[in-house]
């Protein structure tokens, strides 16, 4: 008879067939039991890691209106027993390098570990991670990443340009804020500081400035909590920013590309190749730190271009293959006559419903009625309490619209005047402000997801010859 522990709510088929289907961010329950790596808790790490340097990323507690990004934070390369008796309010020799950073005004994270090279000298630890339950068959800790903060610790909002998230809560709990990918528009996304796989949000979104970004009002906020031992599924191009709420935190990372996205890669090839052309270009206002401490450094603009030579090349490829599967592959077709497509196919003709449960918890919107979410999410996925950062949301937009003297709509600025003219405390009109157009403005507009998606378009069609009898669709 099977051990309980060995019994898995669901098989690795039943896991792949899940996440086929999921449409939104979902916790799995009771899948990692079992696993080894829930004993690597940072004291744990310590022994084995001993005096192995780890780079740490520090960030100042206070708050302000804008997101702390990585390439404003200060950096420090310690041992993780340091990192510890900092965490202890110990002090001298015992913190290294940590002594300059007091522990009340700092928090400190060792983030983008790649288990690969943290253990490259004891190959045993990648099979402590098992994603192979997941699925993903010969996946285990060499393709993950590890996460180590303090309460604090957190990364700006953003969203990763490739494939989908598995994150394992091993120490500790995190906080996760996930939005949609239809709240890109509201969450002002730029891509200063640079990296390639990431577009990061201008908001601060625990503490934004609606008179700078009014439609953060309109996004629809999915919050949860993850335990030790839990599972969370973030699904393709949703924006999250996530925070430690404990005094440490462990977690494991699996960035996972479900299936080959030639049009992504064509973008970001597009978008890096503009990037490192504009900020590579000296000027007066070119001077910020624009590059994220993740990238290993800045090719030259003929390696870029020859990047988005061999994407767009594949891209085109991969359609001219589609479009010849659909004229010699049979067509299948239901009862009624109808064609059946891909995601009908999966797993049989069987409609398939997402069995949310004991074993697996929808992270629902916020904006839902809460008793409805209660019903799903069961004992250890936090949704009850995560509706204290939701009210902070509502609580922070409601002070900060209090402050304007004209209502706050989507997407418009603080005042809706149709001639341009700002209105003052005594109901008369000033003249407009005009503010000086920098390098990052440009960027910002230039790189905006809808224009690089027209981009991409057109090249692509101007690389299959397309172009020639098709007029390009308006912006």
């Amino acid at each position: 008879m099977a051990a309980p522990d060995s019994v898995k709510p669901f098989s690795s088929e039943e896991v792949q067939r899940i996440l086929h289907h999921l449409q939104q961010p979902a916790v799995f329950m009771n899948m990692t039991r079992d696993w080894p790596v829930l004993h690597w808790t940072a004291e744990h790490l310590s022994g084995c890691l001993g005096d192995k340097l780890v780079r740490f990323r520090l960030g100042r507690k206070e708050e302000t209106n804008t997101p702390l990004f990585e390439t404003q934070c200060s950096y420090v390369e310690a041992t993780l027993a340091h990192f510890l008796s900092w965490t202890r309010g110990q002090a001298g020799t015992h913190v290294g390098p940590f002594l300059e950073y007091p522990k009340s005004e700092y928090w400190a994270y060792a983030d983008y570990k790649y288990i690969a090279m943290l253990f490259q000298d004891q190959p045993s630890m990648f099979e402590d991670v098992k994603w192979s339950e997941f699925g993903f068959d010969g996946r285990n800790g060499r393709e993950s990443t590890l996460w180590i903060g303090t309460e604090g610790a957190n990364t700006p909002c953003h969203l990763d340009s490739y494939g989908c998230n598995l994150v394992l809560q091993v120490q500790g709990r995190k906080r996760w804020h996930l939005f949609p990918p239809d709240d890109t528009v509201n969450l002002y996304p730029t891509r200063i500081p640079y990296e390639e796989s990431s577009v990061f949000s201008q908001v601060d979104v625990l503490h934004p400035d609606l008179r700078r970004f009014p439609a953060f009002q309109a996004v629809r906020p999915h919050i949860v909590t993850l335990q030790p031992g839990q599972v969370l599924y973030v699904p393709r191009h949703w924006w999250h920013y996530v925070e430690s709420v404990d005094p440490i935190t462990v977690s494991v990372n699996s960035w996972i590309e479900l299936e080959v996205d030639d049009v992504a890669r064509v973008s970001e090839a597009v978008t890096k190749a503009v990037v490192c052309a504009i900020k590579s270009t000296p000027s007066d206002d070119n001077t910020d730190d624009w590059l994220n401490p993740t990238e290993e450094g800045v090719p030259s603009h003929h390696e870029n271009m020859q990047y988005v030579n061999l994407a767009v090349r594949a891209s085109a490829q991969r359609q001219r293959g589609l479009c010849h599967s659909r004229l010699t592959r049979p067509v299948k077709r239901d009862s009624r006559g109808q064609i059946r497509t891909g995601s009908d196919l999966v797993g049989g003709s069987v409609p398939f419903s997402v069995p949310f449960g004991r074993h697996l918890a929808a992270v629902r919107c916020q904006q839902e009625d809460l008793p409805d979410a209660r019903a799903v999410m069961t004992k250890g996925v936090e949704v009850s309490s995560d509706t204290a950062p939701r009210t902070e949301l509502a609580s922070a937009a409601r002070l900060h619209q209090g402050r304007h003297e004209c209502s706050l709509t989507q997407g418009r600025p603080p005042c809706d005047c149709a001639d341009g003219l700002s209105e003052d405390s005594k109901g008369d009109y000033e003249e407009p402000i005009h503010t000086r157009i920098t390098t990052n403005d440009l960027l910002d507009c230039l790189v905006h997801p809808d224009v690089i998606a027209h981009v991409t378009k057109l090249l692509v069609e101007r690389h299959t010859g397309s172009h020639r009898t098709t007029p390009p669709s308006s912006l």
